[in-house]
């Protein structure tokens, strides 16, 4: 029964498939034909047997155009997101780079205002290309050496402070030791006119960011805040140099003298750009100044140096006048000697 059914049904498809042909090759004809006869009932017939075919293959070719399209666009946004992404991976590394020379600009900018306003030293630019490792935040390397003027024991500034020394001179490049490392002793003094305590700025082990500052005598005048500049003693570093601020005061392990913690003046966990002074001169005095004077008690420079001037030639007048009598005293007594003879 099921072999008959199976039978039945491939023999019903071949039919359908055939009369599907057949209207196929009568709808060919016909138009092929549809110019040389007029036949009415026969279009009418034809266009409602046609109709369905042709709004299938009309749907058909819709969905293929939308289709097509679609996938197009899609290609097309796929291509301008991989440009994008490009335009914006490039942005982003000019941008970058644009930060970075901003951030150099403006180091380079307050090194240069700072070599116009120290005019009593020789100063030689120079970056910082290494650290190293045992010693980290101790000794540096930069690209300054013996070709550019740079020698052992020359000071290392920035705009801000003291940076440390040469230790280490090569033809291209040089190694400076901070004022943090253990191992450097920085003769200074305290900047405040009514105190100029003096003492010496070394490296902390035990606290390798804040340098201290040791031998102060116990009743020393040294308080939190005060400036510590260098005292120019022991020939390394010029006087006045920016060293840092006193952040605590602490009693030694004897407690006959004080120490002085500091805040460095320079921040050394962002040290880029230094300066070698190369050749240091002593500065120009500043100019002096007159003292306000008193309401009621001024005076005019100007009449006190006319007074002067008169008091100095009425004096050399009265010499003259003094010098004249003495010498017709003289002349008198003479003459009367002359006659007694």
């Amino acid at each position: 029964m099921s072999g008959k059914y199976r039978k039945n049904r491939g023999t019903g498809k071949k039919i359908g498939i055939l009369l599907v042909v057949l209207i196929s090759l009568f709808c060919i004809i016909f138009f092929s034909a549809r110019g040389r006869f007029q036949a009415p009932v026969l279009n009418q017939a034809v266009s409602v047997i046609v109709t369905p075919f042709q709004s299938a293959i009309s749907w058909v070719g819709s969905q293929l155009n939308y289709v097509t399209s679609n996938i197009w666009e899609i290609v097309t946004v796929h291509q301008q997101n991989k440009m994008l992404r490009n335009e914006v991976e490039q942005l982003r590394i000019q941008n970058l780079h644009a930060s970075e020379y901003d951030a150099e600009n403006q180091r380079l900018r307050a090194l240069l205002g700072y070599k116009q306003s120290a005019t009593q030293f020789d100063l030689v630019a120079a970056r910082v290309i290494g650290r190293e490792s045992a010693t980290w935040s101790s000794v540096i390397e930069i690209n300054r050496g013996t070709r550019d003027g740079v020698d052992v024991d020359m000071a290392v500034v920035t705009d801000k402070g003291l940076v440390g020394h040469i230790i280490e001179a090569g033809p291209t490049s040089s190694k400076v030791e901070l004022i943090l490392d253990p191992r450097s002793s920085v003769g200074t003094l305290v900047q405040r006119a009514d105190s100029r305590v003096a003492g010496i700025v070394e490296g902390d082990m035990n606290n390798p960011t804040m340098p201290r500052m040791v031998n102060i005598p116990k009743t020393a005048d040294v308080d939190e805040g005060d400036i510590i500049v260098t005292s120019g003693f022991g020939g390394v570093y010029p006087k006045g140099l920016m060293v840092g601020t006193v952040s605590e005061m602490r009693n030694d392990e004897g407690g006959l003298l004080k120490i002085a913690i500091l805040e460095p003046a320079v921040d050394f966990q962002r040290l880029e750009d230094v300066m070698v002074i190369t050749a240091s001169r002593e500065a120009p005095p500043a100019p002096l100044k007159t003292p306000p004077q008193t309401p009621g008690t001024e005076t005019d420079p100007a009449a006190q140096a006319a007074a002067a001037q008169a008091a100095a030639e009425g004096s050399d007048d009265s010499s003259s006048d003094t010098a004249a009598d003495a010498s017709a005293d003289s002349s008198s007594t003479a003459a009367g000697e002359g006659t007694a003879q």
